[in-house]
């Protein structure tokens, strides 16, 4: 396979707070909401919010009101960063450290996965699974390891729940997460734009701005987002406390959630992990703009593919085997 074009422009939204003379992303939910509290006040909006509240978390007037992300200015997201730090404190009696890590300059991740050596052992999905803090009672993560036939590519008829001894004989074993498309569909059809494609790639959520409506998930042919039905239950003592905004911090109940690629960590040079706890090699991470990283060797190497091809989403994760 050719070399993949490495100067993609992001596909929607960027990181981190905007300059001021940056356009800023359409604000509909706040405007709505705006609007509203102009109409009834804010005692009247409190009032009118109840249902929402119930079904997502108890938030005051003020954190609902709080702006998009990419409409935060450094101080304010300094603000919600110490709020959510003490949030944890609170309601988990945990001690973290939430900051926001931006995208590394001209940096463009991508994945691949070597189908012939996974053993379907699934300590990448645990180690997702612990690293980003999902709820212990659900053993959620973003990854689930498919058991398929050999012979067969199509991910939908393999089994992500067997119990067995791995590897089994004429069977192999396709993990599917995220996979970071060029052409996201999630992120089209967010009714107030709280995910959005970064400049290194990575698709990401403003959890405080996410309304929980689930389009995202209808959207993406992959199965790879996650709805938060409750809020998580993490012991203190097993919470990860290197946290980030835009990634592994503690999701309320009532939203969306997703992959981020470990952004807290590979924006800082580490790798995601899921890489680092794979036992065989089988998952290379990179930046596909270094014509010297191990994920470009993959793709100048070896044939790749990746899933579902034919819908156009263009996704930075891919898949290979050794023969």
């Amino acid at each position: 396979m050719a070399d993949r074009p490495t100067s993609e422009s992001p596909q929607s939204g960027g990181s981190g707070p905007r300059s001021p003379q940056d356009p800023k992303p359409t604000a509909k939910r706040r405007t709505i909401l705006k609007w509203l509290g102009g109409a009834v006040g804010a005692a009247g909006l409190a009032k009118a919010m109840e249902p929402l509240t119930s079904f997502t978390r108890d938030i005051t007037l003020d954190e609902f009101l709080q702006k998009h992300y990419q409409e935060l200015s450094p101080d304010e997201l300094e603000t919600v960063l110490r709020r959510l730090e003490a949030d944890a404190k609170r309601d988990y009696g945990a001690d973290v450290r939430i900051d926001d890590a931006p995208p590394i300059p001209g940096v463009q991740f991508g994945y691949a996965l070597n189908l012939s050596i996974c053993n379907g052992c699934r300590k990448c999905a645990d180690a997702c699974h612990q690293e980003n803090n999902h709820d212990r009672d659900t053993n959620n993560s973003y990854i689930r390891v498919f058991e398929m036939t050999n012979g067969s590519l199509d991910f939908e008829q393999g089994d992500p729940t067997y119990t067995h001894a791995t590897p089994a004989p004429g069977k192999y074993y396709m993990p599917v997460q995220c996979q970071q498309c060029d052409n996201p569909p999630c992120v089209s059809v967010c009714p107030v734009e709280a995910t959005w494609k970064e400049p290194d790639g990575v698709v990401v959520v403003d959890y405080d701005w996410c309304i929980g409506c689930r389009y995202c998930e209808a959207a993406c042919p992959y199965h790879a987002r996650r709805f938060n039905w409750k809020s998580p239950t993490i012991p203190a003592e097993e919470i990860n406390p290197d946290q980030g905004y835009l990634s592994n911090r503690i999701r309320p109940r009532g939203v969306m959630e997703k992959c981020t690629f470990c952004l807290h960590r590979t924006r800082r040079g580490r790798l995601p992990a899921c890489a680092e706890a794979c036992p065989t090699g089988a998952r290379v991470f990179g930046d596909l703009a270094d014509p010297d990283s191990p994920i470009r060797y993959v793709l100048a190497n070896k044939r790749v593919f990746v899933l579902k091809e034919e819908l156009g989403t263009q996704p930075r994760f891919f898949y290979f085997f050794d023969a």
